[in-house]
């Protein structure tokens, strides 16, 4: 994100005014039997699916759909092109979010040659047609590219690279977009030649900085679309009744075993264990022989706080009971254990 990049405060502020704004949009598809379709296309890493997930975070998953589809079955390869789009199109009441689109013939199947160029040219003579028709039959069709400069893109790219849990983001094909940056533009703008209509103008969202992106698109998106507030019939939680003298049976075998509170010790030791080589650093055996912290006490540090500090530059915490690291109660000796917060290393 940019120096100039919204802050947090005031851009959740904003975020939730316009997500409730969307739960009206949403009320009001649904009272009215309307049909939207919101098409989220452009660069690799340029906020589509964190803006998808913030337009969605608040809708009805029964109402709101988010469509993204894998790569086409051998099968779906000699269907009409369209065919497996048309599928996931809304009925009435409904609204569906393409996290990519029928776009994907004019983008990265025609860069990465996974198209002919009879099919290309096809799609784009058919594609405004297509579009044309779901407007006419009165489905609402909105339109958005989400466009970042190539550095920002990489730096993207390294910080998925860097994160566990977010490498599976990143794939090969998407490097490929790095080496065929020019490509893809010339692709990008030819298609915008062809397929930006009347009917189903395109809309640029510039998002360098992810959430301004996020905040702008939602707002035009509200300001495209005529809803009003739909008036809700009150309704009112009953008073619950007198038991009737039922007795439950046990169900102790089927309960899903504790993790929270406060962790237990007496399954296994707890260790700290080296980043680099798996090697056990420190533990508080518990077990014959001083064998490694079996079962689910493995990864709870046992620790003082000095050593902690000491050693949290060059291992991994692993706190697999309930999320908490523990200390001796009082500095250097034995005695009664307490719980404290987990620390990120």
């Amino acid at each position: 994100m940019g120096t100039d990049g919204l802050r947090r405060k005031p851009y959740e502020k904003r975020l939730f005014r316009l997500q409730a704004e969307l739960v009206k949009l949403q009320e009001w598809v649904k009272a009215e039997g309307r049909r939207l379709v919101v098409v989220f296309e452009g660069r690799d890493a340029a906020g589509k699916g964190s803006t998808i997930k913030r337009v969605a975070e608040y809708l009805n998953p029964r109402v709101t759909r988010i469509a993204a589809l894998p790569a086409p079955t051998e099968r779906a390869r000699t269907q009409w092109y369209f065919q497996r789009y048309v599928e996931h199109l809304p009925a009435a009441g409904e609204i569906v979010l393409f996290d990519r689109s029928w776009y994907n013939r004019a983008g990265v199947e025609r860069v990465m040659g996974f198209c002919t160029q009879e099919e290309y040219t096809r799609f784009l003579h058919q594609c405004p047609i297509f579009e044309r028709l779901l407007v006419e039959d009165g489905i609402l069709l909105r339109k958005y590219w989400f466009s970042v400069s190539d550095n920002e893109q990489e730096r993207r790219f390294r910080a998925r690279l860097e994160d566990p849990m977010r490498r599976w983001k990143l794939s090969s094909m998407d490097l490929e977009s790095i080496t065929r940056w020019e490509e893809y533009s010339r692709a990008k703008d030819e298609m915008m030649v062809h397929t930006h209509i009347p009917e189903a103008p395109w809309y640029e969202v510039e998002s360098e900085d992810k959430r301004r992106a996020r905040i702008n698109m939602i707002s035009h998106l509200l300001s495209t679309v005529p809803y009003r507030e739909v008036r809700r019939t009150p309704l009112k939680i009953p008073p619950r009744p007198a038991p009737t003298g039922y007795r439950r049976p046990p169900r102790v075998e089927m309960l899903v075993p504790r993790r929270g509170g406060r962790p237990c010790l007496t399954r296994g030791s707890p260790a700290v264990i080296c980043r680099e080589n798996q090697e056990v650093l420190k533990r508080e055996d518990q077990s014959p022989g001083g064998a490694g912290p079996p079962g689910d006490c493995q990864g709870i540090y046992a620790g003082s706080r000095q050593e902690f500090g000491l050693m949290a530059r060059h291992i991994e915490i692993r706190p697999d009971v309930a999320g908490f690291f523990l200390f001796p109660a009082s500095g250097g000796g034995g005695g009664e254990r307490r719980a404290q917060p987990p620390r990120r290393i």
